[in-house]
């Protein structure tokens, strides 16, 4: 199968439609971070993605070689002004610049201007240099969602419970970070002139599907509170690029069905293992697509068999608008992985 058949798939799949095939990929090992050496190394992250893609081509799935251009997920926040720490142990940490003290202190933020701010200077600088050096088409940085970016600028616990506490303050600072990140998503649609996805995760999602977004708050929310605090600001984003793509990780089963609420909900993804699959199958099987997402680290016990694991969900959710995600540690793993996995995703 050619990369454009993988292609028309995958979109098909996003779409609902009855296809011959349930897309998979199979990643590599753990996630690739934005540690501080590739943070600071445009070549040396790029060198990395090639090397990854190169190895990955023997792995019989619906990956198609790409560069993921990872600074982390704090770049819109580090715009309002809150440090960026990059570390030698996971993505750059974001310290929030208002906590329970200086909660009035939101009334002072000002919008950061998408041209002349540094912070955002130094994420397009990483999309220039990778495309000015590769063929390869481009993912997008990272897109977090409005409570993402508010919950990093306000002291989490202190804005969790704000919610409740200080709604206008929080309703302010969400207006204000969600003009932000579709100002942030429209610059990069500007710069990337070969782009492979509309998100920065692995599988292909054209534009006409929309944005996908990292809503990772969500989580720890009450239904009620989700449609307040974000639902609003999430279907201003879903209006702008005629679509949404929803990604939380954790146990969202609580929030299933005031995010099935989006308008223009196209597909969730979601982690199988940390969620309950009847409420899953209740809420939004064949109502939008599905990333069955299952990393070997994210099950509670050890030596799950991602191919017998992947079979199970299809035999419950069925074969419509799913698409499966997983990873194992090494590459001969994710070859016969992948091998395993075409025994029963062609049908």
């Amino acid at each position: 199968m050619n990369d454009q058949e993988k292609l028309s798939i995958i979109a098909d799949t996003w779409a609902l439609k009855k296809t011959s095939h349930v897309p998979y990929i199979v990643e590599t090992g753990k996630p690739h971070l934005a540690t501080l050496d590739f943070y600071n190394n445009d070549a040396k992250e790029l060198a990395w993605n090639e090397n990854y893609h190169a190895s990955q081509l023997q792995v019989n799935d619906y990956n198609i070689p790409n560069v993921k251009p990872n600074v982390g997920i704090g770049i819109v926040a580090a715009a309002f002004g809150c440090e960026n720490v990059p570390n030698n142990d996971a993505d750059p940490w974001i310290k929030p610049s208002i906590n329970e003290e200086t909660i009035r202190n939101v009334y002072l933020l000002k919008k950061p201007d998408i041209k002349t701010n540094k912070v955002y200077a130094r994420a397009f600088d990483r999309l220039a240099y990778l495309q000015s050096h590769t063929n390869l088409p481009l993912r997008m940085l990272n897109i977090p969602s409005p409570l993402v970016v508010a919950s990093q600028i306000w002291d989490y616990t202190s804005f969790v419970e704000s919610t409740i506490a200080h709604p206008s303050e929080v309703h302010h600072l969400l207006g204000l970070v969600t003009t932000s990140i579709i100002e942030y998503v429209n610059e990069q649609l500007l710069k990337i002139r070969n782009l492979y996805t509309m998100g920065h995760e692995p599988f292909y999602i054209p534009k006409d599907i929309g944005l996908r977004i990292s809503d990772d708050t969500a989580a720890v929310m009450s239904p009620n509170a989700f449609r307040e605090f974000g639902l609003v600001y999430n279907t201003r984003i879903a209006e702008a690029f005629h679509g949404l793509i929803w990604h939380s990780c954790g146990d969202v089963s609580n929030v299933l069905s005031a995010v099935l609420e989006t308008p223009g909900l196209r597909g969730v993804d979601i982690v199988l293992p940390q969620n309950s699959w009847n409420r899953i199958k209740e809420v939004i099987a064949n109502r939008v697509a599905i990333i069955a997402r299952h990393y070997f680290f994210d099950h509670p016990q050890k030596d799950v068999d991602p191919v017998e694991y992947s079979k199970r969900l299809l035999d419950y959710f069925g074969n419509r608008g799913i698409l499966i995600l997983t990873s194992v540690p090494t590459l001969s793993d994710s070859i016969v992985v992948a091998k395993g996995l075409r025994q029963f995703c062609e049908y």
